[in-house]
């Protein structure tokens, strides 16, 4: 299957026997896919051109690739996808093109990695709230065998899929807090209970 987290801070997991073989983030989470203020995947060669040619120091570098990239640099307007996606500026409507474009992407070459697809998991702020972002993304990966039940969609249901659709598609909340309370408490020798009533 692959896990798609899509929120300000966006990633691929394409997972084979409930194992993670591999990600759309790189050295850092600033790799991969287009996200709110962060770039995805960028030419070496741009970061060169801010040092060499524009002679930015390392630290204003830094501020461009966390802070002023991605859905906020292409649209000009926003970073925030659902402030995107009520307007009809074309910069607007790049930005969120865009974000879909390299989502699709992203599912394809994980879709080969995996030698095939079973299941397509949509979380986080964007993968769970928002219906035009999982149904564009859907329709653009629809080569994988994906159908859209646009009904289920557009109610937010677990299975978002036809029931005919060779892969099937969900829509999982996520909850990485208590997923980091219990890997913290299996470092510790902590239970899961303890380590849920120690975050709380």
């Amino acid at each position: 299957m692959i896990v798609a987290h899509l929120g300000s801070g966006a990633s691929l997991c394409a997972l084979k026997d409930g194992k993670s073989v591999d990600s759309t983030m790189g050295f850092t989470a600033v790799d991969g896919l287009c996200m709110g203020t962060r770039p995805g995947a960028i030419d070496p060669g741009v970061v060169l051109y801010l040092f060499q040619t524009l002679g930015l120091s390392a630290k204003e570098v830094e501020t461009i690739l966390y802070k002023k990239s991605g859905l906020l640099a292409i649209s000009e307007i926003s970073n925030d996808m659902r402030d995107l996606l009520g307007r009809t500026e074309p910069e607007a409507q790049l930005a969120v093109d865009y974000f879909v474009y390299r989502a699709a992407k992203e599912i394809g070459a994980l879709a080969a990695a995996l030698g095939g697809l079973d299941a397509l998991v949509f979380t986080a702020g964007i993968g769970e709230n928002s219906p035009e972002i999982r149904q564009r993304i859907c329709r653009a990966s629809a080569w994988l065998g994906i159908e859209l039940n646009e009904e289920a969609n557009a109610g937010k249901a677990t299975r978002i899929s036809n029931a005919e659709s060779k892969v099937s598609v969900w829509i999982i909340p996520t909850n990485e807090e208590e997923m980091i309370a219990r890997h913290t408490g299996r470092l510790l020798g902590l239970s899961n209970a303890a380590a849920q009533a120690s975050r709380s």
